[in-house]
Parts: structure tokens; C-alpha cells; sequence
């Protein structure tokens, strides 16, 4: 769990593939101690549960991205 000071500073981040979502977009940002841990949140819940991944998870989870291994099919 990461405490509110911690997430100050964060520089959030949406993806531009967002904007047809209608607001139901995900944020990502490093946390400013250095730590390299990156946290994610629901944009239009900001103030609701943070998850925070370490370094070596992110890198995981975009690398898995990238090689299609989140390409779900369609319903």
C-alpha cells in the first residue's frame, strides 16, 4: 500500500489511445522517490486505491503487452 505522500509528485500518464474510451482510462507514473516502482490508478477516480508495481513488474507487464500477450478477442 503506498501512503498519499508518497503519490505526491507523480507525474500521471493517460494514453493518447484513450481518448475514444469516454473517460475510462487507466493512469500510470513513477513515483518521485526514485524507487522506480510506478503507480496506476483509474483517471476518474483519482482519489480512490492506487496500485503500485515495482520496477521489474512494469517492465514485465509492457514488455507482455508488446509481445501481444494481453491481445484478448473481442466478445
Amino acid at each position: 500500500m503506498v501512503t498519499p505522500e508518497e503519490l505526491v509528485g507523480v507525474a500521471w500518464h493517460i494514453s493518447i489511445r484513450s481518448a475514444n474510451g469516454g473517460g475510462q482510462c487507466v493512469e500510470a507514473g513513477p513515483l518521485a522517490d526514485g524507487s522506480g516502482r510506478v503507480a496506476v490508478r483509474h483517471s476518474r477516480r483519482p482519489d480512490a486505491e492506487v496500485i503500485v508495481y515495482t520496477r521489474a513488474e512494469w517492465e514485465a507487464f509492457v514488455g507482455g503487452v508488446k509481445d501481444g500477450e494481453f491481445d484478448f478477442p473481442a466478445k
